[in-house]
């Protein structure tokens, strides 16, 4: 399953910063790959729709958020948390 999570993420990633899949690193930052705040609040819309789970994330208040979105890998490892959690 965790591939599969990973791939589906970084498609999210990727569309939403209008880029490659291939061009999307796990190091990198949100804001490394040109997505806004808009931009994350629609690739959260999108990984919760995609994954049917609720992403525990405030827009207005993203530092106080349990969602780690300090890079693409910290966001794949928060959403495989968040599919076993609330998918068993």
């Amino acid at each position: 399953m965790t591939a599969a999570v990973r791939d589906r993420v970084i498609g999210i990633i990727a569309e939403q910063a209008v880029l490659e899949v291939s061009d999307v690193k796990g190091e990198q930052t949100l804001e490394d790959l040109g997505i806004d705040s808009l931009g994350l609040v629609e690739s959260i819309f999108a990984i919760e729709e995609e994954f049917d789970i609720q992403v525990p994330f405030n827009a207005n208040e993203p530092e106080k958020s349990d969602f780690d979105i300090s890079s693409v890998n910290a966001i794949v490892t928060a959403v495989e948390g968040l599919v076993k959690d609330q998918h068993g």
